[in-house]
């Protein structure tokens, strides 16, 4: 090893060395390399430092340097990303697949809970494992979720309408305030049927933020119609988004978002005006009979959760309180346009819809008002 030594200090304070020569005592080494440090520290100090007029001594120095603590710089990502789906059946399959496609996930935990309508199709994940994805039938591997994904239903064609969807508030009662307790953070995503309904419940049972709670609603119709009407239907693209907006059945109506010149982000809400209403009609219709498969909803579910891990800000069409949005005065969930992020769902502004479309709203509203007044909660 080479060192320096006989080393002397100035008037001024500062060390200077002599030449370099070889030794071999290791302690010797390390201190005449602390002392020349020192030195190129005192000649050359760093912004921030005090100056030489408080007198420091090099050993008080080191003291001070070894007590720092270093940071890195940036927004640190969470430790884990980690979303749950819970309900084992062909559309929770579904989910967990198109979920992991997206790539978004650290950890995705199949909750696989008995249902009515299907027979769990956990045993072939658990057959042909995939990386990060863990089946399990204990609520509590859900824990610290970012997103619970909810698909479970319990329909069956012997019940009528409201027997069904009181089995569902049932089953529900049995999972959404266990989950809630242990994913307080969590956003819900809820895609059981009805999904208005479903998703008021969910809001109700969890005690969560209304922000909080969001069903799929008309995300995959949205998606679809605006596909239809700036790729089928127009030759260029329109620079329009179409909502599909309401309840989940044939009283649904559709507005135009107005981009932002520059930006992908949402700016305003425009109902369809006359002109417009054929192409809207036509698009409509094009996308009737497509139905809501168990993959295609999975996607759906996939497009949501990957905007609410990652934070995207996104514009979707999902259901959430609609209560005060273009005068609704009950409290009420419906589809509408939501910008997505890590905390939840933020409403855009209401807008005056047409006379036809604002009585399908309003019927939407008072059936399902109507069909709370039934229910045991």
């Amino acid at each position: 090893m080479v060192i320096r030594e006989g080393k002397h200090v100035d008037s001024k304070g500062r060390i200077h060395l002599p030449a370099l020569h070889n030794w071999d005592h290791p302690k010797s080494s390390v201190n005449a390399l602390l002392a020349e440090m020192i030195g190129k520290f005192e000649e050359e100090p760093p912004l921030g430092t005090k100056s030489s007029a408080h007198g420091d001594t090099p050993s008080n120095l080191l003291d001070y340097v070894s007590n720092l603590t270093i940071t890195e710089g940036g927004n640190r990502p969470d430790q884990e990303v980690k979303v749950s789906v819970i309900g084992g059946g062909d559309l929770g399959i579904a989910a967990v697949l198109s979920i992991m496609a997206k790539s978004c996930v650290d950890k995705l935990v199949l909750i696989d809970i008995p249902e009515n309508s299907t027979k769990g199709g956990t045993m072939d994940l658990e057959i042909f494992s995939l990386p990060k994805v863990e089946v399990s039938k204990d609520l509590s591997a859900s824990a610290g979720s970012k997103v619970l994904v909810i698909t479970a239903n319990a329909w069956s064609d012997e019940q009528s309408y409201l027997s069904v969807v009181q089995t569902n508030v049932d089953m529900y009662r049995g999972i959404i305030p266990r989950l809630a307790q242990l994913s307080p953070n969590a956003v819900l995503v809820i895609a059981s049927q009805p999904v208005d309904v479903m998703t008021h419940v969910a809001w109700r049972q969890s005690h969560l933020l209304p922000t909080q709670v969001i069903g799929v609603g008309c995300n995959l119709d949205s998606q679809r119609l605006s596909h239809i009407i700036n790729i089928s239907l127009v030759a260029n693209n329109t620079g329009k988004q179409a909502w599909v907006i309401g309840e989940l059945s044939e009283n649904k109506v559709a507005v135009w978002g107005n981009m932002g010149p520059g930006t992908d982000q949402l700016q305003a809400l425009t109902p369809v005006s006359n002109s417009t209403k054929p192409l809207m009609d036509r698009a409509f219709e094009m996308i009737k009979g497509r139905g809501q498969r168990s993959w295609s909803v999975g996607l759906s579910i996939a497009d949501i959760t990957h905007s609410i891990v990652t934070n995207q800000k996104k514009v979707h069409s999902v259901t959430t309180l609609a209560e005060g949005w273009g005068g609704i005065g009950s409290k009420v969930f419906l589809s509408l346009p939501c910008i997505l992020g890590e905390t939840g769902s933020t409403r855009l502004p209401g807008v005056a819809l047409g006379s036809e479309d604002e009585m399908k709203l309003r019927e939407s509203v008072a059936c399902q008002v109507n069909l709370f007044m039934q229910l045991r909660l």
